[in-house]
This record gives C-alpha cells, structure tokens and sequence, in this order.
C-alpha cells in the first residue's frame, strides 16, 4: 500500500516531466522559449518561499537579496577570478547559506510584520550594496560576460539546450521538497505553522527549523539567481529589488502557498502576465507604465485571496474532485 501511495504521489512529476520534455519540439520562437526558461528559475525560488511561508508560516519580503546574491556571486568570480561556472554556482549557493543562516537566527525570533520588515530591510541592504559598491559589482551598469554553463563537452547557449537545464533543476528540487514535505521535517514545519506554542510542547525544536527551512529556500534562490545570470550572460541590480520580492510573494499566493505544485502554477502564470504587461502597458501609459505594475499586482493579490483562498493549486483540486464526483454519480 504504501508503495501504491508513493507511486500516486509522483505520477504527477512523471507525467509533467514528459510534457514538459517535450514542449520543445512544438515551441520553436526563441522568445516562448525564454519565457518558459524564467518560468523555471522563478517557480524554484517560489518552490522555496512555499516551504518557508506556506509550510512553516514565516513571511519574507526579502528573497530577491538571495536571488541576486547567487546571480552577482556567480558572476564575479567567473568574470573577475576566472573561477568555472559550476564551481562558482556552488560557491554561491555555500555563501547564500552561511549568510541566510546567520541573518535567520536573530530575525527568525521576530514575527508577523515585524518578521517582514526585517526581511524587507535585509532585501533592501543587499539591493544598496549592489548599486553601490562599483568597484565590485560594477554598480548600477553591472557585469557583462558571464560565461555560459557547460557540461560534458555540452555549452548551454542557446534556448532550447538552456531550457532543459532549467527544468531539470526545477524537477530536481520539486523531488527533494516532496521528499521534505513527506518526512518528519515537513510535519514538524506544520506543527510550527499551526501553532509555535504547541510545536514546542511537543519538542519541535521550532528555533532549529525555522532557521534552516530559511536557509534551505535562500539557497533556492542562490540556484536560480547563478542560472538567471549564466543564462543572460549579464548582471545588473534592477531585478533584485523590493518589487520582485513582491512578485514572488504573489506567486506563491496565487499558486497556494501550501502546494509545491502551486509554485510551478503560480511563477507559470505570474511570469505571463508579466510579460503582458510589459507589452500592452505602454500603448496607455507610457513611461510610467512600470511604476503600476505593483499596483496591479496587488489587485492580483486581492482579488485571488478573495475567490480562491487556496489559490489555483487548490481551486484546481477542487475542480477535479467536483468532476469526478458527478462522473461517477452519473
């Protein structure tokens, strides 16, 4: 039975997987291509941020430092110290850590929205320094020539090769944080969420797994800030600000911030229409058409939280069970 149970809970992986796999050999625009790809990189930091606030009930208004910490780390030390790109991606990711790690432990006591100003200051440190210190991070013009991953003799430079790297790694870590969620770490994140009081009645050590499901979801973000810049082959500060901090919060909500499926559905959907926005926004405002994008992103997040409280992970479950319901009744 419970290999059955096993089996049910990754048949959705597999089968996504092959679509996904496939999507390529119809999507031939370089351009759909591209969007796909960012879909990718953003559905893994939300994959993150789902552990850390839908699963363990800690708000971040900061996971944009993380993502830029890992996209200008990699950056610097292929483009200035010659170090290869895995290497450098590795590093990142170890560095991310030790700094999430050691930021998580005093911030991790606060809670509510003294928790998110906290996260949102660190947001906004990371985001100064970044413009700030030219001599390193090239300032507000960035770093250009960044070189493209490789693996096996394999150069990932274009779209369609990049593409695959990108969903491999979100199929990776989708595997790994079922495998988080459907151990004793998941239900103890839970038990945290439901109440923090109670967890520790019960010996949830709620301190230790706080700070390692933060560390655990900036390390996501590390991830897909490294492939972010291999895959542009350039770096500047404006995507790590406090707007995209924002926009992968939406994410999350709108796919279901208790659904690791949710965050593929939500960076899926977000993305897109941020690319439409992008395009007809413009044509009736003009310049000042990216100064409301927020604004329509918090209309998203209202009107989401008032329709499909779950969001669409949830909305979808419903649908699927109200539909199978009336086939077999009728």
């Amino acid at each position: 039975m419970k290999r059955l149970q096993t089996l049910f809970c990754y048949l959705p992986l597999t089968l996504f997987s092959l679509v996904v796999a496939l999507v390529p050999l119809v999507v031939k625009s370089n351009y759909y291509l591209s969007v796909l790809i960012f879909i990718g990189i953003h559905a893994i930091m939300v994959m993150g941020l789902c552990l850390l606030m839908g699963y363990a009930g800690q708000v971040s208004l900061g996971h944009a430092a993380f993502y830029g910490l890992g996209a200008y780390i990699s950056a610097i030390l292929t483009t200035t110290y010659q170090v290869p790109p895995w290497a450098a991606l590795a590093l990142a990711a170890l560095f991310t850590a030790v700094v999430a790690y050691l930021i998580g432990i005093p911030i991790l006591r606060l809670t509510g929205n003294f928790l998110a100003m906290a996260t949102l200051g660190f947001g906004i440190i990371v985001y100064m320094v970044l413009i700030n210190w030219v001599e390193l991070t090239g300032g507000p013009s960035g770093l250009s020539a960044i070189p493209p991953l490789s693996l096996a003799g394999l150069t990932f430079d274009k779209d369609y090769k990049f593409y695959y790297l990108v969903w491999t790694a979100v199929f990776a870590i989708l595997s790994l944080s079922l495998n988080v969620v459907n151990s004793r770490v998941g239900r103890a994140l839970r038990s945290i969420h439901g109440s923090e009081i109670a967890a520790n009645t019960v010996g949830v050590n709620t301190a230790r797994y706080k700070v390692k499901v933060f560390t655990m979801s900036a390390v996501y973000a590390s991830l897909a800030g490294s492939l972010y810049a291999h895959y542009l082959t350039f770096v500047n500060p404006s995507p790590f600000g406090f707007k995209f901090s924002v926009e992968l919060v939406v994410m999350a909500v709108v796919g279901g911030l208790a659904s690791l499926w949710g965050a593929i559905l939500g960076a899926g959907t977000i993305t897109v229409l941020t690319e439409f926005l992008r395009a007809t926004m413009p044509k009736f405002l003009g310049h000042a058409s990216g100064e409301y994008e927020i604004v329509v992103f918090g209309v998203i997040l209202m009107v989401v939280m008032i329709s499909v409280p779950g969001g669409l992970a949830a909305g979808l479950e419903r649908l699927t069970r109200r539909y199978f319901r009336l086939s077999h009744s009728g």
